[in-house]
């Protein structure tokens, strides 16, 4: 993101006190408090539906976020001279959730029940679906066999792909195994109903989306990836995203669980829907991919690492699976 054009801040009716880059956009300090400007790559359709989220947010469940600012035209979307396109919204002072304080995850997971108790718009249901996840589950299998027949191909072999060939086979069977079950769930059912009920999700419910405040009450932000989906597609990002940094602690993603149900208690088809997105080899296939559209003449020992870790993970994730789903991951073991 280039330089912002802060001559926009004048169609706002605020004065601005101090500008600073923060990641991604510009920190406005206010006698309103602090606001957030963006540079703006929504459309004026999905920019309507997050004003009615906001507002849902605000109306229903109390819950504050970093909810729109309209600008003194009554538009959400400001333009420049050039063009260039910027909204700008509500900031919090607070601090991002930290992922190795247990209370402060449990608070997120039962923030994220109540958030989607309140995300339900069926005049929405149509305009913003997420990806197929079976569609995308069989195009990485065919990415993952690929990026093997290249890797075959190649007369002199580095650590990564003898590595990658090596475990290979153990892999794509965990991969296949995730996408055939997924076929054979109720996954379809549980979808349509998403759709039909106009179940949205945040699309990026992690822990850098998470403001703690000094109170200890959690600020959700940053909603622009939303889509219309299963709700638990956010509760799956989210568990992931903690159980990678914490080697699939059982004890944690049991008490994760035990947070969100108890707000937002999940169906059977949610649950097998939740086990089979975990089983999906993700990493390994983000590391087969990344090499495959990457200068494959120097392959980073990071690259490397993070394909060990990948399939390390694996062991752990499948005790994981067992404690908290019964869910048998794959064909067998690392």
């Amino acid at each position: 993101m280039g330089d912002y054009d802060l001559t926009v801040l004048d169609q706002y009716p605020i004065e601005v006190k101090e500008v600073r880059k923060v990641r991604g956009a510009m920190l406005c300090e206010t006698e309103e408090g602090p606001l957030l400007l963006c540079e703006a790559s929504l459309s004026q359709a999905r920019v309507l539906v997050l004003e009615k989220i906001h507002s849902a947010m605000k109306e229903q469940g109390q819950m504050e976020t970093d909810e729109l600012i309209m600008n003194k035209d009554g538009s959400y979307i400001s333009v420049t001279e050039d063009g260039t396109k910027y909204y700008l919204k509500k900031w919090f002072r607070g601090k991002e959730c930290d992922v190795r304080k247990t209370g402060e995850l449990l608070e997120a997971a039962k923030n994220l029940a109540k958030l989607h108790r309140i995300l339900r718009f069926p005049e929405v249901s149509s305009g913003f679906p997420a990806s197929d996840l079976a569609e995308e589950f069989g195009k990485h299998n065919r990415e993952l066999k690929k990026v093997r027949t290249f890797i075959r191909k190649k007369t002199v072999k580095g650590e990564f792909e003898t590595k990658f060939l090596e475990y290979f086979q153990l892999m794509y069977d965990v991969a296949v195994s995730a996408e055939q079950g997924l076929l054979e769930s109720g996954y379809e059912k549980i979808r349509r109903e998403a759709k039909e009920q106009g179940c949205l999700i945040h699309g990026e419910y992690n822990y850098h989306n998470l403001i703690v405040m000094a109170g200890g009450e959690i600020r959700v932000v940053n909603f622009e990836h939303f889509c219309t989906d299963i709700q638990a597609a956010d509760l799956y990002y989210f568990l992931r995203k903690v159980m990678e940094k914490h080697q699939w602690n059982s004890k944690l993603g049991a008490e994760i669980m035990r947070a969100y149900t108890a707000v937002n208690p999940l169906s059977e088809e949610e649950k097998k829907y939740l086990a089979l997105r975990l089983s999906y080899p993700e990493k390994f296939w983000k590391c087969a991919n990344t090499y495959y559209n990457s200068n494959k003449a120097w392959i980073s020992t990071k690259s490397v690492e993070k394909l060990r870790v990948s399939i390390e993970q694996t062991e752990i994730k499948k005790r994981f699976l067992e404690q908290i789903f019964s869910f048998h991951l794959g064909k067998s073991s690392v």
